[in-house]
């Protein structure tokens, strides 16, 4: 089977989003959502780290961390990755409900479908890289092996 998600508020498995409103501390920090955090990661050692973390939204991380304007860290492409699945991990980690929720997929393929994303998500043909999905089944199989 394949378990589909996109955005926050769907059930069960909103909680896959990084829009979704699960807390945690990670790096010293208390973390709004895995957005702000995943976005906030670009400038480490910068003011713009703090300034996304605070955003009110995710969508407003989001967005804070696409400006191109705030100086992006030089090996942003090679981390990013690994920053995504260290926060997944807390998240997951933290809140042992949607763990479970999680870890109750089993073995299923986990597609982020995300119409506009071709990266993270399947994008609108389906084409897409899913790394959002790949990294939540490399989570969950952390979780499993715990």
């Amino acid at each position: 089977m394949t378990i589909y998600f996109f955005d926050e508020t769907e059930q069960p498995y909103g909680c896959f989003s990084n829009f979704s409103p699960h807390t945690f501390e990670l790096d010293g920090l208390w973390w709004p959502t895995s957005e702000h955090y995943f976005q906030a990661q670009k400038f480490v050692g910068t003011q713009h780290l703090e300034e996304i973390r605070l955003a009110k939204t995710p969508a407003d991380a989001a967005q804070m961390g696409r400006e191109r304007s705030r100086p992006l860290r030089k090996d942003w492409e090679e981390i990013k990755e690994d920053v995504m699945e260290r926060g997944l991990v807390c998240k997951f980690q933290t809140h042992r409900d949607i763990g479970e929720i999680l870890l109750s997929t089993g073995e299923d393929l986990i597609v982020e479908n995300a119409p506009q994303d071709y990266y993270w998500g399947c994008g609108k043909d389906g084409s897409g890289k899913n790394r959002l999905g790949e990294i939540l089944m490399k989570v969950r199989n952390r979780l499993q092996n715990n």
